[in-house]
């Protein structure tokens, strides 16, 4: 039976405390405690607590603390956010501050999933965005599974993204297939011309280098004078993104003449060894104002690394080679970066 203590207040109410403890062979394994200001609610809420508290999972589950989807984001983002990826940190923040965060992660369904997706979709989120909620709250919870040996369920995610896909809530991204123009990449050239006397961000340079080596701006931005090698004609991408193993994997990569020839004619800095050391979100937003100011709509950074792709394709290189350059380990993944123009294909 749940203890309940009476204790009055300063202004002379009464408030009640109902008090729950488990026992086993003789020790405290679990207490809790709870405050009510009518005594009838306090003796209701201890006999539930006692009878739920009689399922070992349901006990377990309270031993642990904190069980909400929220608090196992911290956690996860706590211990492995410095790993993570920029969209995944920011998808699992805003989970955080989702009414899905209150939900207790060692007793999830997959109904709660389900209207969440439901509930992004009305708010105006994408299907791959809609989606990517449910991966990353997978990821989470098969962490505090494997590293904690929490009593959570990563199944259950699982199960709410099959029932999603079916109910056409969720797919994946659609392919991308903006590239920029000649003509769009000539004005870029001529704005960045103009103000890169006035930048930190050699952004001429910036944004040719990304359209001679296909590298993302955050590559460009981590690219160290000592991964690369002039004799080779080669660069080393560290810590090239990957789906499970990011740290550690270090690529080589071709460089075409052109990229070669803006990396070199960039100045070496006493004590940096970057051969970009700029902040890659700063690259991005430079880019992004510049379209913004010269009327280019719908083109972004990374679009430069499709127009890379595609310019290897139209100069003839064969995927096997195209891929020495973008570090694409499948035709799968290669052919998404990939627009070819017909009139530009090579003639033989």
């Amino acid at each position: 039976m749940a203890t309940i203590r009476p204790r009055r207040k300063r202004d002379g109410s009464m408030s009640y405390t109902a008090v729950v403890r488990k026992r086993r062979h003789g020790v405290i394994v679990h207490d809790e405690s709870r405050t009510f200001s009518r005594k009838s609610a306090a003796v209701e809420w201890g006999r539930r607590r006692e009878v739920e508290l009689e399922d070992p999972e349901a006990l377990a589950r309270a031993a642990a603390g904190d069980t909400s989807v929220g608090a196992f984001i911290g956690w996860y983002i706590k211990e492995f956010g410095q790993d993570a990826g920029r969209s995944k940190l920011a998808t699992l923040r805003a989970l955080q501050r989702m009414p899905l965060a209150d939900l207790d992660a060692t007793a999830l369904t997959t109904a709660p999933l389900i209207a969440h997706v439901r509930a992004r979709r009305k708010q105006g989120a994408g299907p791959a965005t809609a989606g990517n909620d449910l991966t990353f709250l997978g990821t989470v919870l098969r962490a505090a599974l494997a590293v904690r040996g929490d009593p959570v369920s990563p199944a259950v995610v699982s199960d709410a993204r099959t029932a999603c896909r079916e109910l056409r809530l969720i797919s994946k991204s659609r392919k991308r297939s903006r590239r920029p123009t000649v003509e769009e990449l000539q004005r870029l050239d001529d704005y960045f011309s103009r103000r890169d006397g006035r930048s930190q961000i050699p952004m001429r340079d910036v944004m040719w280098f990304a359209v001679h080596s296909a590298r993302r701006e955050s590559e460009i931005c981590r690219l160290m004078w000592a991964d690369c090698s002039e004799a080779d004609r080669t660069g080393v991408v560290r810590d090239a993104k990957h789906p499970r193993e990011k740290l550690g994997n270090h690529r080589t990569f071709a460089m075409t003449a052109e990229a070669w020839e803006i990396l070199d004619r960039q100045p070496q800095i006493k004590g940096e060894p970057r051969v970009f050391p700029y902040n890659s979100k700063s690259v991005g937003a430079a880019f992004t104002r510049a379209c913004k100011m010269l009327g280019i709509e719908d083109l972004r950074f990374h679009d430069l690394r499709h127009e890379a792709t595609s310019r290897l394709f139209e100069r003839g290189y064969q995927i096997h080679e195209v891929a020495q350059f973008t570090l694409h380990e499948s035709w799968n993944e290669l052919k998404r970066y990939t627009q070819l123009r017909p009139e530009a294909v090579r003639q033989l």
